[in-house]
């Protein structure tokens, strides 16, 4: 597996860029005195989905990842039952609810499947790794006490 360094990099954060991108477009010029209070709902969970994916990364920890991931996999349910409302509404066109239905799945099984991967996986984060130097010593064991276990 490559090593990220940016959260742009995630196939999933860009997933879910995408399904944002194509909300704001169906959704852009509804009626806002009658549906604004949907509409608004809607692209701040569509939002949340991406936002919380860049925030657990950036957090640099697995544990905080995981948590953010699945932050962001409860919105993408959550959507789901907005988008819903929406074409009950008639704000969406059964085709338009079905695409999005299926992309927010498909982004829910990735989060799903990065959730598992980093439970499993023994790397733990950037703000855990030990590095070789600190503030110009170039010995750990003056920082760290090595003999611990």
């Amino acid at each position: 597996m490559a090593t990220l360094n940016r959260f742009e990099d995630l196939k999933v954060w860009k997933d879910a860029r995408v399904v944002n991108q194509k909300l704001f477009a169906l959704l852009l010029e509804k009626d806002s005195t009658k549906f604004g209070f949907l509409v608004n709902h809607i692209f701040k969970t569509s939002g949340s989905i991406m936002d919380n994916i860049a925030e657990g990364f950036e957090r640099e920890g697995n544990k905080e990842f995981v948590q953010f991931l699945s932050i962001s996999k409860g919105s993408t349910g959550e959507l789901r039952s907005q988008l819903y409302r929406a074409f009950d509404l008639g704000l969406i066109t059964a085709e338009n609810l079905e695409d999005m239905i299926d992309k927010l799945n498909h982004i829910s099984a990735q989060v799903s499947l990065f959730i598992s991967y980093l439970k499993k996986s023994e790397y733990k984060g950037n703000k855990f790794k030990e590095p070789s130097t600190y503030y110009g010593h170039s010995r750990e064991s003056d920082f760290f006490d090595l003999n611990k276990e």
